[in-house]
């Protein structure tokens, strides 16, 4: 029981059948969080069964916007799973946004070279992976938020970007997995790209605090909308999925509301 209790994310997402191919390839898949309750732990724990011995093909793709590569490995270490390791092996490639040039208002006609660079790189190294690793490829972005940042408040050369990355799901089968902080747009009108890339999610979930408010047991609840969830028989349907949480040092604990003694 055990066991299962701690696979329920994997569960929700379809990743407990070892499946070829790789359940979320080709889909967009977006976490959103708030201040209180905050979403990086799936962020990471995707990440880490990505990259597992389970799936030997799968490749991850990372842009940091938010932290550099001493940040995530000291963390998936706690995880058990070393990105280093990883990226000598060639299965994990780390894009650090803190210091390859964004764009830049000046910077042409446009103003969206960076972002446009950007794209180019990673499809440059999709297609120079092993052709088994090539639709097994997932484009992780820790925060969507500083994107807009990066692009100096311009949320056109955002949503553009966001739609290059979309075709490489569809024409490539590629994953993209994508960090948002909802709560930062609530005193505001959310940007367009926001409410477009909401349009190209296939698996939303959302990290939040308990309704009842704090515990002492539990960090937390996510909520997991799987649109076209195909199940073990091959069976196609929406599934909604909600859980509780409880963050601990090394790993991260699921079980249903209610459970816990």
């Amino acid at each position: 029981m055990e066991n299962r209790a701690l696979n329920l994310l994997d569960e929700a997402l379809g990743l407990d059948y070892q499946t070829d191919p790789w359940p979320l390839r080709g889909k967009v898949v977006l976490i959103e969080d708030c201040v209180e309750t905050s979403g990086c732990l799936v962020l990471h724990q995707l990440l880490k069964r990505t990259l597992s011995s389970q799936s030997p093909n799968n490749t991850v793709i990372f842009l940091a916007f938010s932290h550099p590569l001493s940040h995530y490995d000291r963390l998936l270490r706690k995880l058990g799973c070393n990105l280093v390791a990883q990226r000598e092996n060639g299965r994990f490639f780390f894009f650090d946004m803190l210091k390859l040039p964004c764009p830049d208002e000046k910077e042409g006609k446009t103003g969206k070279g960076g972002f446009t660079a950007l794209y180019w790189k990673i499809q440059n190294t999709i297609c120079a992976l092993p052709e088994n690793n090539k639709n097994h490829a997932t484009i992780m972005i820790d925060d969507m938020s500083l994107m807009e940042v990066a692009a100096h408040g311009s949320s056109d050369h955002v949503l553009d970007f966001m739609h290059y990355c979309h075709t490489l799901t569809s024409e490539l089968g590629c994953s993209l997995i994508i960090l948002n902080h909802e709560d930062i747009y609530t005193s505001m009108e959310r940007p367009t790209f926001m409410l477009q890339t909401k349009y190209l999610v296939d698996v939303l979930i959302k990290a939040e605090p308990l309704a009842t408010g704090l515990a002492a047991d539990v960090h937390g609840q996510l909520t997991v909308l799987n649109r076209d969830f195909c199940n073990v028989k091959g069976s196609s349907k929406n599934k909604i999925s909600n859980f509780h949480f409880k963050v601990k040092e090394n790993s991260v604990e699921y079980f249903y509301p209610g459970t816990r003694t």
